[in-house]
């Protein structure tokens, strides 16, 4: 994260980690890597939970998009509930387009056609991870779950969110703040 946007109380360019008592089932164990945060809400792409029923050879098919690759080795995430039709690829700073949303010097989000054509010709991102939806929150929505105990934070890093094991990316992110899971409480406290 940058300092600006650390002293500015803003999340920009941050994992949210959901805590144990996490009660929606749509962010139970979730990680979410945070691609916008202002005063006006927030917007990130969850990077732990695929999506079973989208593969990207289906994507291409549905978008007449030939490809040159092997393309059963790019998983389809689930980002999010809202706008579940829509695709983002949050990728390496080494693609970049007009359209890209730089988030931090070390990673962009693009949402376009173009970023899926390249990955599929072999001349995308070095790194990337796909995903349908994403999460949001209105103004003061995010601060105010923070504030309740519903997520912890932590700064994001290549080997967490495109790493290849998916499944244990929650505990990872929770050891890289030296949490003990185990010994998380659902009860928020103030000293």
């Amino acid at each position: 994260m940058t300092e600006e946007a650390y002293s500015s109380g803003y999340l920009v360019g941050q994992l949210l980690i959901a805590m144990p008592q996490m009660q929606d089932p749509r962010f139970e164990r979730t990680v979410i890597y945070l691609c916008a945060h202002t005063e006006d809400g927030a917007m990130g792409l969850v990077i732990n939970k695929l999506l079973d029923e989208v593969t990207f050879p289906d994507l291409l098919e549905q978008l007449n998009i030939d490809t040159g690759i092997d393309e059963d080795m790019i998983r389809v995430h689930f980002g999010g509930p809202v706008e579940a039709g829509r695709g983002f690829v949050l990728h390496s700073a080494d693609y970049m387009q007009e359209s890209t949303l730089v988030v931090t010097d070390q990673f962009g989000m693009t949402a376009t056609i173009d970023i899926l054509k390249a990955i599929a010709e072999g001349d995308g991102p070095r790194r990337s991870l796909l995903a349908l939806g994403y999460a949001g929150w209105g103004p003061g929505q995010l601060e105010d779950e923070i504030q309740r105990n519903g997520w912890l934070c932590v700064p994001a890093d290549e080997a967490l969110i495109f790493g290849p094991s998916l499944n244990d990316r929650w505990q990872q992110a929770m050891a890289k703040l030296g949490i003990d899971i185990n010994m998380l409480s659902g009860e928020a406290g103030h000293a």
